[in-house]
């Protein structure tokens, strides 16, 4: 898709979730970078380390440096990810399909890592977003304290408001780090979910293409 015929078209910012149209508006005032270093400090001692032990001295800073990539997602625009569309299509009406989105999030209830794929697809209408932005979308979203559930819900939900597409399917499979390493341990379990909206879910032709596609049959 070429830049050249991209087109900008303005969006219903009132149209938007509250989630689409901008970074989330904390509830409290961002604790500072030393007061962070310190809660962490804390955490060490609480597992029964010693904070001022050499191995671990400069693991306060480290995490804190962690955490600025970990939960970039709250500092990031949805709306934006999708803003910049492409309107030269050449009549193409079938539908766009990314597959195999690595991703990586935090369970917001243990702040645990659980990540996986994301397959994202959507049936356009008179514009087409670029390629990466769908990844970039699922990021966004991820790199917050999540529940598959709501990230699924999430991406499928700004992909409908901001592109209006005639459907859109959403399905992410992932491993919970707080139920393979902790808990009932279960390494290696799949968790699957799915939004299928439009024509993905009014017609089950367009849903067994995709679930097609994703397998490889």
């Amino acid at each position: 898709m070429d830049a050249k015929n991209s087109i900008i078209k303005p969006f219903a910012q009132q149209a938007l979730s509250d989630h689409v149209r901008a970074a989330p508006t904390p509830s409290a005032p961002r604790p500072s970078r030393e007061e962070a270093e310190a809660a962490v400090r804390t955490l060490i001692a609480y597992a029964g380390d010693d904070a001022a032990r050499e191995g671990v001295l400069d693991t306060p800073k480290r995490v804190i440096d962690a955490y600025e990539e970990i939960y970039e997602g709250y500092r990031a625009c949805p709306a934006e990810v999708l803003d910049r569309t492409f309107s030269e299509t050449g009549g193409y009406d079938d539908f766009v399909l990314v597959k195999d989105i690595a991703f990586n999030s935090h369970c917001e209830h243990h702040m645990m890592p659980f990540y996986g794929k994301a397959h994202v697809a959507y049936m356009p209408t008179d514009r087409v977003v670029g390629l990466s932005k769908l990844a970039r979308l699922v990021d966004v979203y991820a790199h917050r304290l999540q529940t598959q559930e709501h990230l699924t819900s999430q991406v499928a939900t700004a992909i409908e408001e901001i592109l209006k597409p005639r459907g859109v399917a959403v399905m992410i499979e992932a491993e919970h780090m707080c139920m393979s390493i902790r808990g009932v341990n279960k390494a290696g379990a799949m968790t699957v979910t799915t939004h299928f909206s439009g024509a993905f879910r009014d017609d089950p032709n367009q849903l067994v293409r995709f679930m097609t596609l994703l397998r490889g049959k």
